[in-house]
This record gives structure tokens, C-alpha cells and sequence, in this order.
């Protein structure tokens, strides 16, 4: 397989602080793959043998609840790191790791974090916003799931994946990633009925538009005002 480049890195986070000659040294001890659409990358409570960077596409994180029920609790972009228990002093992985649409990533033995932590400035600063980002994510999706309307809700998440995955289109702008309204109803805690009517009566009011795999949004600043909580 022909080597990667240097500059795939340089303007990542993880890496801005590095030269291209340490960057080279990461990139050496890094595993390419390339994931289909709804491959699993790792699973919750599996040992963690690697951590990653998603160099393209996107991923779903996938939580199971006490009762057993699957929640997608976030989206990982392009860029970021992730699978990383050890920043968390984990040796399993707090949850699952599936593609949401083809993906490339990288990975490296888990065995390597702490040396790649101590030994390239920037690393462990932006490895750590990172994780502290995911953990607000996360406690914003469940706080949303306790405590505000299934309108609200559904509302809130399509526009968080509309700021992460947005792309500009005649009609509007289009999640950039398939999403299913199952998927949805993971995000959201409802049925898949209740998703399936609320985007029904949307795309009637011009607010959205969904065929099974993808949605655009035509109306942001009125799915704005749906999120809004009630006062």
C-alpha cells in the first residue's frame, strides 16, 4: 500500500503542533483501513486494542441503555480522533463505533498512546478537548432525551448534524451522511412512527425534505425555532 502523506495531518488537531518529520513518525506506526457503509468499527465493552482517526467519512457512537436499547448518542467528522479508552483509563470501549457512511481511518496499537502523549507536544491537549467535547455531547443529547418535547428533540439533532455534515444544495442543505429515520428515533429516544410523522408534516410545512437515505433541511431558522425550548 502506497504511503500517506504528511499533509493529511498537518492541519488536524492532534498534529498541528508537529512537524512533518513527527508527524512521518506517527503516520509509520499507522494502519490504514477502509470501512462500508454500516460496518462496525469496535464494539462497546470489547477490549480496546486501537485507537483511531477517521481520515473520511463519518461514524455513528452508539451507547446501549440499561434496558438494552441502542441510543446513537453522537457523530464523529473527518479529522477527529477517536476509540480512545485510554485517555479515559479504560481498557474497553465505552461504546460502539459504526460507520454511518464508507470511511477511512486510521489506528495505532493502544500501547502507543502514552508514548505519542508524552512525546508530541499537542497530542495530549487536543486528544483530551476532544474527548471533553464528546462527554458534552453526550450529556446534551441525554439531558435533551430527559427533559424536552419529541418535536424538540428531533428538531435539535437535525440541525446538530446539519452544523457537522452540511452541504449546500439547490434545495437546501443536506445532511452529509445517510440517515435513516430509524436512525433518527436512536438519536431521539421516540418511535420510528413518531419520526416518520413529524418529518411527514415538515416536509408538507417546506421545513425539510427526506427520501429514505437523506435528508436536507429547506427551512433552518424555522427548525431553529421548533428546537427552542418552550418557556
Amino acid at each position: 500500500m502506497q504511503k500517506l502523506d504528511e499533509s493529511l495531518l498537518t492541519g488536524l488537531p492532534p498534529f498541528s503542533r508537529l512537524d512533518r518529520g513527527q508527524i512521518r513518525e506517527i503516520l509509520d506506526k499507522s494502519t490504514s483501513r477502509r470501512y462500508e457503509e454500516g460496518a462496525e468499527i469496535f464494539h462497546e465493552g470489547h477490549d480496546a486494542e486501537r485507537f483511531f482517526l477517521l481520515l473520511d467519512g463519518y461514524l455513528r457512537v452508539i451507547r446501549s441503555t440499561p434496558g438494552g436499547d441502542q441510543v446513537i448518542v453522537l457523530h464523529i467528522s473527518p479529522g477527529q480522533l477517536f476509540g480512545i479508552a485510554p485517555a479515559l483509563q479504560r481498557t474497553t470501549y465505552p461504546a460502539t463505533a459504526v460507520a454511518a457512511a464508507e470511511s477511512i481511518a486510521l489506528s495505532w496499537p493502544v500501547h502507543l498512546w502514552q508514548p505519542f502523549v508524552t512525546a508530541y507536544d499537542g497530542f495530549a491537549t487536543e486528544g483530551y478537548k476532544t474527548l471533553g467535547q464528546r462527554l458534552g455531547e453526550i450529556q446534551t443529547t441525554l439531558t435533551e432525551m430527559a427533559t424536552q418535547a419529541v418535536e424538540q428533540r428531533v428538531a435539535a439533532v437535525l440541525l446538530r448534524m446539519v452544523n457537522q455534515s452540511g452541504q449546500k444544495t439547490e434545495d437546501g442543505i443536506a445532511i452529509g451522511f445517510p440517515v435513516t429515520r430509524n436512525n433518527i428515533s436512536e438519536m431521539t429516544g421516540t418511535t420510528l412512527h413518531t419520526v416518520s410523522r413529524l418529518l411527514s408534516a415538515w416536509e408538507k410545512d417546506g421545513i425539510v425534505r427526506s427520501t429514505r437515505k437523506r435528508i436536507v433541511v429547506t427551512d433552518a431558522h424555522r427548525l431553529v425555532l421548533i428546537s427552542e425550548p418552550r418557556g
